[in-house]
């Protein structure tokens, strides 16, 4: 017994203190439109500077895979509005999963569950997973832990962050934190020009106009209601909620992924998947949590006529039968919240 416990500690670096270097975190002012929620910050995890630029880092970090040749930032793509713009995205050792990545943008106020299918209630939480998923970095948190300990940089990073005395301080709990602490802060930056027309700053043209009536149900025709609003509602234009959009039939078992069935275990909650955000959905094709439709042609397209009715598909969905006027209003108006200062932020680029 003796033996194997030297050889461990022989595997384990020594630790180092760090109280040589200050710790004096100052708080992160989160830069949120007027018009937007309040995000809830959980009371163990403030936001400060220093958490925000140690999560940064990490999360562009290929650090975290097994062989440092993908990161966080591998499948969240500033430029893709934090996806890959992949129908499904490839892990380290080239094989696929199921799901397309979700956009990170404005992540921080989702309160009712991440991924796909909500299986788990926190950024935190969520910032677990991925490390040690076969299909995704495929390592284990250990050797993680193991190699920011030992590295150059980290532990000094931790130590501003989070006032560790030492290098046995940095855990994987710390590290989803400060990777938490940076998603929060990918906020849209309110200068879309559907923001500058609620802000009184701009009008929408007249085309802009009718794709807003259309949206959401204003014009007086019922004929030109979209129904679009009822699961992509401003400001945020998601409700976070979960939802059969007529993709499959789960009534004829139609289905290769039961997506929301799968957390809850409930046979009427199969098919149901979270509703993704439309702000930048044009920077984030291809669309759907499988990544099936290319353009957004082809989701109104869907929508509009391709909907599979089943006993669990929203009852908002109906054959809309839009004119090509009405799909081009939409078109211009969902283009108003597209948001290129948020993509090219550099608060948001790598360090490296």
């Amino acid at each position: 017994m003796l033996i194997v416990l030297v050889a461990c500690c022989e595997d384990m670096p020594a630790p180092s203190s760090l109280l040589d270097i200050p710790f004096e975190p100052t708080e992160y002012e989160l830069d949120i439109p007027d018009h937007f929620p309040q995000m809830i910050i959980p009371q163990d995890n403030p936001l400060t500077d220093q958490g925000v630029v140690l999560g940064r880092r990490l999360f562009y970090d290929p650090i975290l895979s097994a062989d440092n040749s993908l990161s966080c930032s591998s499948c969240h793509l500033p430029e893709g509005s934090f996806t890959d713009n992949n129908s499904v995205s490839p892990g380290i050792d080239g094989i696929t999963g199921q799901r397309s990545s979700m956009s990170l943008l404005d992540i921080g106020f989702n309160n009712n569950g991440l991924f796909w299918d909500g299986r788990v209630a926190t950024l935190e939480e969520q910032a677990l997973l991925p490390v040690e998923d076969p299909i995704e970095l495929h390592h284990t948190w250990p050797d993680v832990i193991s190699e920011l300990q030992s590295h150059e940089l980290y532990p000094r990073l931790f130590r501003e962050a989070f006032g560790i005395t030492d290098t046995t301080g940095i855990t994987k709990d710390l590290a989803a934190k400060a990777l938490a602490q940076f998603e929060r802060t990918l906020i849209s930056s309110g200068q879309s020009r559907y923001d500058q027309v609620i802000d009184g700053i701009a009008v929408f043209t007249d085309e802009e106009l009718l794709g807003h009536n259309i949206f959401f149900d204003i014009e007086p025709d019922v004929r030109r209601h979209a129904e679009c609003g009822h699961c992509h509602n401003a400001p945020l234009f998601t409700t976070n909620e979960y939802f059969n959009n007529g993709l499959d039939n789960p009534d004829v078992g139609d289905l290769t992924d039961i997506g929301r069935g799968e957390v809850t275990g409930t046979p009427f909650d199969n098919g149901k998947f979270r509703v993704p955000t439309l702000r930048n959905i044009f920077k984030s094709a291809p669309y759907m949590h499988d990544g099936r439709f290319s353009s957004f042609e082809d989701v109104l397209n869907h929508y509009d006529t391709q909907v599979q009715f089943s006993r669990n598909v929203d009852p908002n969905l109906r054959v809309l039968n839009l004119s090509e006027t009405d799909r081009g209003a939409l078109i211009a108006f969902i283009k108003t919240l597209e948001d290129p200062v948020f993509t090219s932020d550099p608060r948001y680029q790598s360090p490296f």
